[in-house]
């Protein structure tokens, strides 16, 4: 099937179209927002950061909210010109018109979905493992160990994601209120300490050049990393279809939900040197995704609850892992129904009606992911895949940002407009984003290498399709509007 420019389609598998029920309201989006954005990225990117900059991690933070804020300008002038939920490939399609390049942008989105979920995987293997020890269960075991577990947990996710996962914004809300919960806990540990005299509050304006990098360049590489706590905001906009008057509430609806997130960020950072001695901070930069863990297991010994909070940390990333898992296998399986990836992704069970081909090439590259990451003993593996994940979307924002500023300049005069990026505010963000995807923040290679290799299967796969096209004279469709695929098996929504 193809779809025109100005069209998105509900493609189910049998090719009907389907208009979704308008049924969240400003409250149920803004809780979906805060519930996108927090998640694993917290847990997962904290340690590394505060390895990084010391005392002065929440400053990271803050300016990867100033970064994600000014893309989410643009991602609001879009989204309230083009209602549809389709996103970046949609925007791009609009902006340029060229179709592989509409393709890079849909797969790299489905890139970082995959180093997203497997970044969390390995989260949660490390919060489960550290939940056993403090009670008492048993010790730590080794990465070998750890690395097998968060490779059973993506087998785990694509069986659910084979039954089909039925839609519920009541249950988005649940998970949501455990994510706050879970950083309400360490943020109340981080001012019990300090209300005992027992904290390091001076130490929230101190920076500690652990890598001898300077100011600059490591409060710049630290922003990077905070980067990957910060998406998922872009994610909303494959709501619109689903949102009452979205025109008129998504932007001040978007924005209070970036702003709700970077403040329990930063009080999380202020918890984490409040709680934590300098060469405590140093140390943590290894701890794997475990740094809040560490924070509420040193910060209340008299209290029960630091054995249970690894457990709220597990519940709450295995619901990011899931969720980019379905939104990478249902990305893949509309790029197959579009021809722009070969056919064969495309199949679904036909009980279940879950796209089995995307589900099962997805957790492959998943598997074979943190295979190669934890494969060398001395690599980072929640560093490398988060900072990988941060890489794929910044590059997505660069585009998104161009694109708004080139549909500015196509917009007919006499359409309402309801909302628009001040002043030059998208190139402004998109020279941000660039930059922070750079090689001069510190990057680590193999993140380069692990976006190069995933996007290299993406051009390979297409080039193939590209050929058989070409033989048989199928029509290649656009690849957008796949986020809807499957609604109407109730899908959860998409996020990172």
């Amino acid at each position: 099937m193809s779809a025109t420019s100005d069209q998105v389609f509900d493609v189910t598998p049998e090719g009907d179209k389907h208009e979704l029920k308008r049924v969240m309201g400003p409250k149920l989006l803004l809780l979906f927002i805060v519930g996108d954005i927090l998640g694993a990225g917290v847990y997962a990117v904290t340690g590394t950061m505060a390895g990084t900059v010391g005392g002065i991690v929440w400053l990271p933070f803050l300016l990867a909210f100033v970064v994600a804020t000014l893309t989410a300008f643009s991602y609001l002038e879009l989204v309230t010109q083009y209602p549809q939920a389709a996103g970046a490939a949609l925007y791009t399609h609009k902006a340029f018109g060229i179709h592989f390049v509409t393709f890079l942008v849909a797969f790299a989105v489905v890139c970082s979905g995959i180093t997203s979920a497997s970044t969390s995987a390995n989260v949660l293997a490390q919060n489960f493992f550290g939940g056993l020890n403090i009670n008492g269960w048993m010790a730590v075991p080794g990465q070998g160990v750890i690395t097998a577990v968060a490779m059973g947990f993506m087998l785990l996710l694509a069986v659910i994601n084979l039954r089909g996962v039925g839609e519920s914004v009541k249950f988005n809300v649940l998970l949501t209120i455990v994510e706050m919960t879970a950083l309400c806990i360490v943020i109340g540990v981080g001012f019990y300490v300090m209300a005992q005299g027992t904290g390091n509050p001076g130490e929230i304006f101190v920076f500690n050049d652990y890598q001898d990098k300077g100011l600059f360049l490591a409060v710049t590489a630290a922003t990077s990393i905070a980067f990957f706590a910060m998406v998922g905001f872009e994610d909303s906009v494959n709501m619109v279809e689903e949102t009452q008057n979205p025109e008129k509430i998504f932007p001040r609806t978007m924005l209070t939900g970036l702003g709700i997130a970077v403040i329990l960020y930063m009080l999380v950072a202020v918890s984490v040197v409040s709680v934590l001695s300098p060469t405590e901070l140093e140390n943590i930069r290894e701890a794997e995704g475990a740094a809040l863990l560490e924070v509420v297991h040193k910060g209340s010994p008299d209290f029960p609850i630091d054995k249970i909070f690894p457990f709220l940390a597990v519940f709450a990333v295995a619901n990011t892992a899931l969720i980019n898992m379905l939104m990478a296998s249902r990305l893949i399986y509309g790029m197959a129904r579009q021809n722009v990836l070969p056919r064969p992704l495309g199949k679904v069970l036909p009980t279940r009606r879950t796209p089995w081909a995307g589900i099962l090439f997805s957790t492959v590259l998943a598997l074979g992911l943190i295979w190669y990451v934890t494969s060398d003993p001395k690599s980072n593996v929640v560093a490398n895949l988060s900072g990988t994940t941060a890489f794929l979307l910044l590059l997505v924002f660069t585009v998104v940002n161009v694109a708004c500023l080139v549909l500015r300049r196509k917009r007919d005069p006499n359409r309402k407009v309801f909302f628009t990026s001040p002043g030059q505010l998208p190139l402004v963000a998109a020279l941000l984003c660039a930059f922070l995807a750079g090689p001069w923040v510190g990057r680590n290679i193999i993140q380069y290498q692990i976006a190069g290799g995933l996007m290299a299967i993406g051009v390979v796969l297409w080039f193939i399709t590209w050929l058989i096209n070409k033989r048989t004279n199928t029509p290649e469709g656009e690849p957008v509007g796949m986020q809807n695929v499957g609604k109407d098996e109730g899908l959860p929504p998409m996020g990172h």
